[in-house]
């Protein structure tokens, strides 16, 4: 079993303030932003989120620093990022026999303005008062997940996703 910690917030407010964009600096290979990868190309990258509440939690993201899904990007950039997504969930679904992927698109000017989606796998058998938002929340603890773990469902998701990707 995944061992379930305490998610400092006040820890990771202070270090925002610190922190230059995370997902620039995992798009410029910056060591100190390292994220398990799981596909990327010329304008998408997705990656295992590093502070995961379920198990196959990823975020995907354009490339390009974008703040504002209504201004900064057109339809058919949407639509191609969308279609990122969409692939992801049946690929996550796939890897993890998940009940149900939520997606969420979250982040603030304050924190993590960049432009970003959660693809995130629910396990069956969750009860439902720890289903949904509850799942989600960083608040109820994240998981402690080995990084030979991570690399591995890294390397399953991103196998999965490009067959899926194939069959499309």
């Amino acid at each position: 079993m995944i061992e379930r910690l305490p998610f400092d917030l006040k820890a990771y407010v202070r270090g925002i303030e610190t922190r230059p964009c995370f997902i620039c600096g995992l798009v410029k290979n910056d060591p100190a932003c390292f994220h398990h990868r799981i596909f990327e190309d010329d304008e998408t990258i997705i990656f295992l989120s590093k502070y995961p509440t379920l198990p196959g939690y990823c975020l995907v993201s354009p490339k390009e620093h974008r703040e504002d899904l209504a201004r900064d990007i057109s339809t058919d950039e949407y639509l191609r990022l969308q279609e990122k997504v969409h692939i992801l969930s049946r690929a996550l679904k796939r890897v993890f026999d998940a009940e149900r992927i939520y997606v969420l698109s979250l982040g603030s000017q304050q924190a993590n303005s960049h432009l970003h989606f959660h693809v995130v796998p629910l396990p069956t058998g969750v009860p439902l008062e720890e289903q949904q938002y509850h799942a989600l929340m960083a608040e109820h603890g994240v998981l402690q997940i080995p990084d030979d773990q991570m690399a591995e469902w890294a390397q399953q998701i991103a196998k999965s996703y490009d067959a899926e990707r194939t069959a499309s």
